[in-house]
Formats: C-alpha cells, structure tokens, sequence
C-alpha cells in the first residue's frame, strides 16, 4: 500500500527530473570521489520510490534499476543516518538480499549514507560497497555523509535550473502575448493619427498639425518598445546592447512621452543630464520613463505639486544618475523591499501592480549597474543608478 510519504518522495523526485535520463556529469563525479576516498571500486547513487530503485549515476557497474524489494538501501534510507557493515552476509537485514546471495551481486562490504532533502524528504543513498569483507574508517564515514549532502546539492541545482528554464519561457510566452495585446491597439491607434494628420482640415489647424506629429512620434516610440522589451525578456536580461547615448535628448523624449502626466498634475521636471553613457536606449528609456513617472504620481498622491529633478554626474566607475522628488519618500526598512517583484511601499495607495522597480533594477543590473534608494534634498525620494563605463561593463 502506498503510504503519505510514499507520495511525497515520489513529487520530491519528480522534481529533480533526474530517474531515466543519462547521469549527470557532476553526480558522476561526486560517485567517482566516494569511490575514491573510501578505497572501493563501486559507488552508485540510489534514488527510491515507493516501488523501484534507480541507480542515476555509478562508478564500478553501469546505472540499472531494480524493484525496491531487492534493494539493500531502502531498507535503510529512510532511518536517515549512515549505515556500515563489514559483512553483509552476517547482517540479518541483507544475509537473504539478492546482491548479497550471489543472485543478483556478491556484496560483502556496504555502506550507505542518505539523501535527504532541503524539505527532510530522504529520497534515497549514496552508497558503496566491495566484495570483500573490509572496514570504514572514521574520516571516511565523514567524508561519505559530506559527499552525500554535495549530491543533494546538486540535485537542488539541477532541480533550480529546470525551474528557472520553465520560469524564463513563460515569461517570454506572457510578453509575447502582452506584446501583441498592446500592438493591435497601438496600430489602431497609429493608424487613426494617420487619417487626422493626412486630413485636408490640418491645413488650417497647425497647432492640432503639430499635437497630431507628436502623438504620432510617441506612437512609434511606444512600439520599438514593444519590440525591444519583448526581445529582452526573451533572453532573460542577459544581453542588452550597448552604444554610445546622449543622455539629454533621451531623458527629453521621456518628458514629453509623460506630458499628460505632467500636466495634470502641475508638475515640474528639470533635467540635467548633458553626459554619455552606454547602453541599450530602448531599455534606458524605459528605466527612465519608469522612475520618472513614479516620481511624479507618488509625489502628486502626497498631496503636493510634483518637482522633479533628474541629473547626471561622472564618477569614477561610470555615470551616476538619479530621480530626485518632494514626494513622501521610502523608509529606510523598505527601500531594498520594494524592488521585489509586486511590492509597493507600505501605506501606498497609488495604482498600479508594483512591477515597475523590479523592471528598473533588472534593467540596470544587466547593464552591470546598481540601482539604489536614498533621502532626496527635495525632501522626498532619490532613486539612483549606476551606469559603467563601456570597458567596465564587460
């Protein structure tokens, strides 16, 4: 009868993806180092089920697996402490085991220490053994259970780095589904300011001509983006390009993308940002539109006209640039909290899901910065990030 923990070892092993599929090169060299270490000539490493036992990596035999009745480690395993015998054939446990009889091995010598994992789920063993009767010494019996919680480790590795693939191609089919969300209205959107430009009543109207252009810039703005940001969260952040920006027209650009923003609330925005730094301007463009609109609504939700200052300055590793408002700032205990994802700082109670510093520090960290909360001299928050120079970022 399967039992509760039955059923949790076998998820806990689902998990790892590791039974049925060619050894992993670091679980097989973890069974070469027992051997070694131990002075045995076969190693293997067990991972047991409520009904089998799989050898996924061995030094000594090759990898096979057989029904947990015939295995001498699930009758140990799950007591989660090493196990030694000298002579399995004087053992009542193993002394009718078919490794030991001669029917399936000829074991003498075993010894095993558990795999147990991070949850205290033991899934199975690290185990040696030899044909000869022989003993085990201390420093090796350490060593046996030290190497057993290395194969652990790597089981978590492997089990992180399936996760991480799965997490990564989500996220590119979620921003490609959202990208073609926003296009389909955006290109309707474009294509109606192409019918008011191209009317002939423009003619008449150079203020609407010119509001009209403007709308039609930011549109086409707004689907590089799209594009760029889509690319980007395809490849995980790992590689965003890098060329030589202007940072004043940049910063301009997303000034008047967030003209409506700033009007309605009476903000003011100085920029003084006359330097070059390196990276990707798609992605720029959106750490900065993101600050700067985040300093402008919180600061607004304060209940105060919005200042904001955005500015640059070399330093000796890069260019340091920074959002600076009057705004109700971040206290000290959150400011590290709030660039997780979905977290917003306590009390908030602007609109919005709260992704946008996680966004922001994703982005500059990719460029190989550091982005950081301090106190404003506006008396409200100060958002800084660090941009390396060319020959620093790698």
């Amino acid at each position: 009868m399967i039992t509760a923990e039955d059923i949790t070892r076998r998820s806990a092993i689902a998990e790892y993806q590791v039974v049925g599929r060619p050894p992993e090169t670091d679980l097989e060299s973890l069974v070469h180092l027992a051997a070694a270490m131990c002075d045995v000539p076969t190693a293997v490493i067990n991972i047991i089920d409520d009904r089998f036992q799989h050898q996924i990596a061995a030094v000594g035999l090759e990898p096979a697996s057989c029904s947990r009745e015939d295995s001498m480690c699930a009758v140990v395993f799950q007591q989660r402490v090493r196990t030694i015998v000298s002579d399995a054939r004087q053992d009542p446990r193993f002394a009718a085991n078919p490794f030991v009889t001669g029917e399936l091995a000829n074991v003498r010598f075993y010894a095993s220490s558990p795999l147990i994992t991070p949850d205290g789920v033991p899934i199975g063993t690290l185990c040696i053994f030899d044909d000869r009767v022989r003993e085990l010494s201390p420093e090796q019996g350490k060593a046996l259970d030290l190497l057993a919680r290395q194969v652990v480790d790597v089981l978590e590795l492997l089990r992180l780095t399936h996760e991480l693939g799965q997490s990564n191609e989500q996220l590119a089919q979620f921003a490609g589904q959202v990208s073609h969300d926003l296009r389909n209205p955006l290109m309707a959107v474009s294509g109606f300011l192409e019918l008011a430009t191209d009317s002939p009543e423009m003619v008449n109207a150079p203020h609407a001509a010119k509001a009209l252009a403007r709308a039609e810039s930011a549109a086409d703005r707004m689907a590089a983006m799209i594009t760029d940001l889509l690319d980007f969260a395809r490849i995980g952040g790992a590689r965003p390009r890098r060329v030589p920006i202007d940072l004043e027209p940049l910063v301009s650009s997303v000034v008047e993308d967030l003209d409506a923003t700033i009007t309605s609330t009476g903000a003011t925005v100085e920029v003084d940002t006359r330097l070059q730094v390196h990276g990707d301007e798609t992605l720029l463009r959106a750490l900065l539109q993101n600050l700067i609109a985040n300093a402008v609504k919180f600061s607004a939700a304060a209940g105060v006209v919005p200042h904001v200052l955005v500015q640059a300055e070399r330093v000796s590793a890069g260019v340091l640039v920074a959002v600076e408002d009057n705004g109700p700032g971040v206290a000290p205990e959150q400011r590290e909290r709030v660039f997780d994802l979905m977290e917003r700082a306590a009390g908030s109670e602007v609109a919005g899901l709260g992704i946008g510093l996680s966004t922001c520090r994703r982005i500059v960290e990719a460029h190989g910065g550091r982005i950081e909360i301090d106190e404003s001299g506006l008396g409200g928050a100060s958002v800084w990030f660090l941009l390396p120079d060319a020959r620093s970022a790698g």
